[in-house]
């Protein structure tokens, strides 16, 4: 059985993060989406709520696993057998900062890191963007997944 990680901080969680996560799921037999930190960022939600909101998304799918976690990515990969991770890229510049990571965790460990595209109509979409509309009373709901509530 294969199984991936999605990690992200997903604050919020967008569609684009649902369009990787159904991609994914058409290759990996079952995939944990992996809420942690980052230390260098603020966050909008706490990270129980941004756990919420992923579970939210994804409560009719059996193969969709959701965690929070702290520490290196690595780390939870290593404890929970997990030999694959998916990461998802908008443009260029996601590609060059990716690849390093990528590289890092290859370095460290067995784990594969698999690129998905993220679909043309979604490309722009970033948590980043979507949390200024939220702060500036814009139409944030265009997107995130139906159902989540602010």
């Amino acid at each position: 059985m294969k199984k991936a990680i999605f990690p992200g901080s997903f604050d919020p969680i967008t569609i684009g993060h649902v369009d990787i996560v159904k991609r994914g799921i058409k290759v990996f037999d079952e995939i944990i989406i992996a809420v942690g930190d980052n230390i260098d960022k603020k966050y909008m939600f706490p990270k129980e709520k941004r756990v919420e909101f992923v579970k939210q998304t994804f409560k009719n799918y059996d193969n969709i696993n959701i965690e929070s976690y702290d520490g290196l990515t690595v780390s939870f990969c290593k404890k929970n057998n997990i030999e694959f991770m998916i990461r998802g890229l908008r443009n260029p510049a996601d590609f060059e900062f990716e690849k390093s990571i990528a590289l890092t965790n290859r370095e460290m460990t067995d784990i594969e890191t698999i690129f998905f595209l993220t679909s043309p109509e979604n490309s722009f979409i970033s948590s980043s963007i979507v949390r200024d509309l939220i702060r500036n009373n814009g139409d944030y709901k265009l997107f995130i997944p139906k159902g989540i509530t602010f």
